[in-house]
């Protein structure tokens, strides 16, 4: 005998775009591209790309980064998984912390969860100190409120220092 599956209800979840080697508009394109064709998962909106300069290893090059709204039918952790094959895919290596990098791609919000196990942090933990993050997600969630945090439009205010560069949608 089978067993009975409950009924999957589809999840919204933000997603952090972010390239600053090997044409890194181009590598944000194609990532968002590819959550599209993540099992189970659509592509809902993406934000414009946006340049901006390194935060931790500071001796490399401005990242671009984007913020995409995805309807998943994924579990956090299966979206995580999937995430980061296709940050593999790209070519992704993790020398040490905040290197320079193809692909990076974070969950950082999954509906109003908030969860912790190794490895996954919802919402991500550092998300309401990054105007990288916050601005994009701000274009296409002007209304989002950050579980345990609060009202993003508010922690964008509290990162107004910090530097970011609107770039056309063109990705060429």
């Amino acid at each position: 005998m089978g067993h009975l599956v409950a009924a999957s209800w589809p999840h919204i979840a933000y997603i952090g775009l972010g390239s600053n080697l090997a044409d890194p508009a181009a590598q944000v394109m194609q990532a968002l591209t590819a959550l599209d064709k993540l099992p189970q998962t659509r592509l809902l909106k993406r934000s414009s790309l946006y340049r901006s300069a390194p935060v931790g290893y500071l001796d490399q090059p401005d990242f671009i980064n984007a913020v995409a709204q995805v309807e998943t039918e994924l579990p956090p952790r299966v979206l995580l998984d999937a995430l980061l094959a296709l940050e593999l895919e790209c070519g992704r290596t993790r020398e040490f912390q905040n290197a320079p990098r193809t692909l990076d791609l974070d969950v950082l919000m999954y509906d109003d969860l908030v969860h912790h196990e190794h490895g996954l942090t919802v919402p991500h933990p550092q998300m309401h100190l990054r105007a990288f993050v916050l601005q994009p997600l701000l274009e296409i969630a002007p209304d989002c409120v950050i579980p345990g945090v609060g009202v993003a439009a508010a922690a964008r205010t509290a990162c107004a220092g910090q530097q970011l560069e609107r770039l056309e949608h063109a990705a060429k």
